[in-house]
């Protein structure tokens, strides 16, 4: 018999740490080859590890919560035959220590580890409930905000001991230090990277929706008896990407080695979605292939991915432009960032219903939106990130040119 050493191998481009979500195995369990032993979130995805032999797990190093570095141990297994080297004393990780466990990761509640988001947390403080208490439906048996909202609406009473009322919290509020970890940390990365290498500049123009709400409803009407709806989401990536063929230049990405700007064959639209762990952007791959319908059902598809945290490794990356939309808390309008290293990012904001004065001099009631754009002044100008912006809202307002190609 042997040792052998299993260190998280690369797990994805650019991924250098995940955070260890669940153990599958423990010390003691004999494992098969391939079997999965833990489940690790990073920036992309949650990616099961498997087993790269057969045998008996000897030690598994960090617990749920922390941090493990790619090339950094993670399962010592006795198999047959030649291992790897022991170690003399356990390998550190990253600085020389073992990190601390994230606190905001997993709270402690009847003598078992939870796992919640902090959001979820401070609610049920809030509510004086015991998180032990709730049935979580998120991956992992993760107790969600939504799980605490039903537990609320059930009439079920907060166990005794956690019960806490809002004025007792107000007495003496305590600080709470929450580490920064997993997804959270790596979308922090990101916007810091895009902000300081790309100057970013922003275009905002008004949008009459009158044309495409009226071609919505009908569209909608005729759905309506197999259940299925239409959003404003599957118009405007048309209208992007009916715009790119005019601007092919901002449906780019940027490589900062050797400063090249590599200009998209595919259209590959990323569409932000605000989850519970943060900000993920899945990507509609080849999204001029897929009609309106169909291109409703795969953000609707993805969309419950990523709520999940199911997206795959290839459902996140090679993104080409991306689309932020917040719907109805989307405000008048805001300034993007753009996910690098793509070169442009559009933002999409609430339709309210504003007066208008027309040509003619008349007062009527419209629908307006208001699109945002943000670009990255190395490689698109002003007049070009405008003009692009126009050709965009053209189509928006013109909806039934998106439909040329499809009659």
């Amino acid at each position: 018999m042997a040792l052998f050493e299993f260190q998280l191998p690369d797990i994805g481009e650019g991924v250098v740490e995940g955070e260890i979500v669940k153990w599958l195995v423990k010390p003691g369990d004999v494992v098969k080859e391939d079997q999965p032993l833990l489940e690790v979130m990073t920036d992309k995805a949650t990616v099961t590890i498997p087993s790269p032999k057969a045998g008996k797990v000897l030690q598994t190093h960090g617990k749920e919560g922390e941090l493990a570095k790619v090339h950094h141990p993670l399962v010592d297994l006795e198999i047959e035959g030649k291992g790897s080297p022991a170690p003399s004393a356990p390998k550190a990780h990253g600085n020389g220590a073992a990190p601390k466990a994230a606190a905001a990761a997993a709270p402690v509640a009847s003598g078992d580890k939870l796992l919640a988001t902090p959001v979820t947390r401070r609610m049920a403080s809030e509510h004086g409930i015991d998180l032990a208490n709730v049935s979580g439906t998120g991956p992992q048996g993760r107790v969600l905000k939504t799980d605490v909202e039903a537990f609320l609406a059930s009439g079920s009473k907060p166990a005794p001991a956690a019960a806490k009322t809002w004025a007792a919290l107000q007495v003496s509020p305590a600080d709470q230090r929450l580490p920064i970890r997993g997804l959270r940390k790596k979308i922090a990365e990101k916007m810091v990277k895009s902000k300081f290498t790309a100057p970013h500049y922003t275009f905002v123009e008004e949008v009459d929706v009158s044309a495409l709400v009226a071609l919505r409803t009908k569209l909608n009407e005729s759905l309506a008896k197999e259940h299925a709806k239409l959003s404003f989401l599957p118009f405007f990536i048309k209208a992007a990407i009916a715009a790119f063929k005019k601007f092919p230049q901002v449906n780019a990405n940027m490589d900062e080695g050797p400063q090249d700007l590599i200009v998209r064959g595919e259209f590959n639209i990323g569409i932000a979605a605000m989850t519970e762990q943060g900000l993920t952007v899945p990507v509609v791959k080849n999204a001029d292939r897929l009609s309106l319908r169909a291109l409703g059902n795969e953000i609707s598809r993805l969309g419950t991915a990523a709520r999940d945290q199911r997206l795959k490794l290839e459902e996140i990356t090679g993104g080409s432009f991306t689309i932020t939309s917040l719907g109805q808390t989307g405000g008048l309008f805001a300034t993007p960032i753009i996910n690098h290293p793509e070169v442009a990012i559009m933002g999409v904001h609430r339709l309210r219903k504003r007066p208008i004065v027309t040509d003619d001099d008349q007062i009527v009631i419209k629908p307006i939106m208001l699109f945002s754009f943000a670009f990255d002044h190395r490689v698109i100008d002003g007049a070009t990130g405008a003009e692009f912006a126009y050709e965009v809202i053209k189509f928006v307002e013109q909806p039934e040119l998106l439909l040329v190609d499809m009659v």
